[in-house]
């Protein structure tokens, strides 16, 4: 089993910046593949980034591509989403998710893909 806890979130003015952050729990959390979600309201949650066991690989959604930032700190089970020039349609709940996978390269994308979920941070943009 493995718990993650997502921190961060909050209130920020379009153009802005955040730095989310997904602590785990889980003594081998080296060896799971980590990624981003988030949901806005009347939305289906949508893949948001993902890197891969050994962070060497990253993935991300072409709505945040150049703007997201996803790394892990495999030392500190840590996984971290900074959020650069934030704009209003960037307005929803974050989920940080955990899934195992057989190689330090992979990266999962899709939602079925992933066995564990934190509890969600609200981002809310402003214009």
């Amino acid at each position: 089993q493995v718990q993650l806890v997502e921190s961060g979130g909050g209130l920020v003015q379009a153009g802005g910046s955040l730095r989310l952050s997904c602590a785990a729990s889980r003594r081998t959390f080296s060896s799971y593949a980590m990624g981003w979600f988030r949901q806005a309201p009347g939305k289906e949650r949508e893949f948001v980034a993902a890197v891969s066991w050994s962070g060497g690989r990253t993935y991300y959604a072409d709505s945040v591509k150049g703007r997201f930032t996803i790394s892990r700190g495999n030392a500190k089970n840590t996984v971290t989403l900074q959020m650069n020039s934030l704009k209003p349609e960037d307005t929803a709940v974050y989920y940080c998710a955990a899934g195992q996978t057989n190689g330090p390269r992979v990266i999962l994308t899709t939602f079925g893909e992933y066995d564990y979920w934190g509890q969600g941070t609200q981002v809310t943009v402003s214009s």
